[in-house]
């Protein structure tokens, strides 16, 4: 599914945008925008989508997001028919990056927002403390607000226990459009064709290009090759399948592409570092069907 993109208008009298959800359930909202985007899940458990990374979280859940990398957070109803909060700072890229630029102090934050446009996952602990900041950012005026974003940043900052999330080939808005469409279309026709053998010639007459041409606009573009690609998007859907559905290893081995179940398990164990039943063991997650 093609992401939408999302226009973001910041909260009055501010430069950034926050905004505090309180939801019976989050549903499904395949989107990206220019902005930065900072949140926090609280009381929710269920699947989060970040680029070509698909996981369960649970409980207190802190990610930042960067520009134009789609995302999303899918839950059903608690069982006790709690609500669901979601916090969320969405802060515009430019404004951003000029006040790093003009402030020596805030120099330490660079390499995370460059890291964030593959999203960051960041510890439970940095996500509990950041609970009594957003907390407090509802009533906030404007400049209260703005410190209370600066302290949040400090906080993940110093985090030594993030997480990175997906790879960079799922960012939406940074080409030039021709580029986006022949991208697009190429992404498109794996994205449907992935379990049947692909051929790089025939990708690359689908968008008029050389076989070779192809290869190395594909490359620059995704940062991995058309091999890789399709590898890492069949084990993404893996992952969601493991994670979503209750069928044999050897059966989504079979619906993901993989010709046999051994070259699956080696697959999945070099790209995501465990063979797939103990990620399904380890995951535990909350069904959404």
């Amino acid at each position: 599914m093609k992401p939408m993109c999302e226009k973001v208008l910041p909260s009055s009298n501010c430069s950034w945008r926050f905004v505090k959800y309180t939801v019976p359930n989050i549903d499904f909202n395949w989107h990206y925008h220019p902005e930065y985007e900072i949140c926090l899940t609280l009381n929710s458990k269920g699947i989060r989508y970040v680029g070509d990374n698909i996981a369960s979280y649970r409980e207190a859940d802190l990610v930042l997001v960067g520009p134009n990398l789609p995302h999303t957070w899918h839950s059903k109803e608690n069982l006790d028919k709690t609500e669901q909060i979601v916090y969320v700072a969405q802060i515009p890229l430019k404004w951003m990056d000029s006040i790093i630029d003009d402030n020596v102090e805030l120099n330490i934050l660079k390499e995370m927002f460059k890291l964030s446009h593959r999203g960051i996952e960041f510890s439970h602990q940095s996500a509990i403390e950041a609970i009594a900041l957003f907390k407090k950012m509802p009533d906030a005026s404007p400049l209260s607000r703005y410190v209370l974003l600066v302290q949040l940043l400090d906080l993940m900052c110093v985090d030594q226990q993030t997480k990175l999330l997906s790879s960079s080939q799922y960012s939406y808005g940074s080409k030039g459009r021709s580029e986006i469409d022949k991208l697009d279309k190429v992404i498109k026709y794996i994205q449907e064709n992935y379990t049947v053998q692909i051929y790089a010639e025939d990708l690359a007459e689908m968008v008029h290009m050389s076989t070779n041409h192809f290869h190395r606009f594909f490359k620059k573009r995704t940062e991995r090759t058309l091999t890789e690609f399709i590898n890492q998007l069949k084990i993404g859907q893996a992952c969601k399948l493991l994670i979503s559905s209750n069928s044999p290893i050897s059966v989504i081995s079979d619906q993901c592409g993989f010709n046999n179940i051994s070259n699956f398990n080696r697959r999945f164990l070099k790209m995501k570092g465990y063979t797939p039943s103990r990620f399904r063991s380890n995951i535990k997650a909350p069904s959404i069907d």
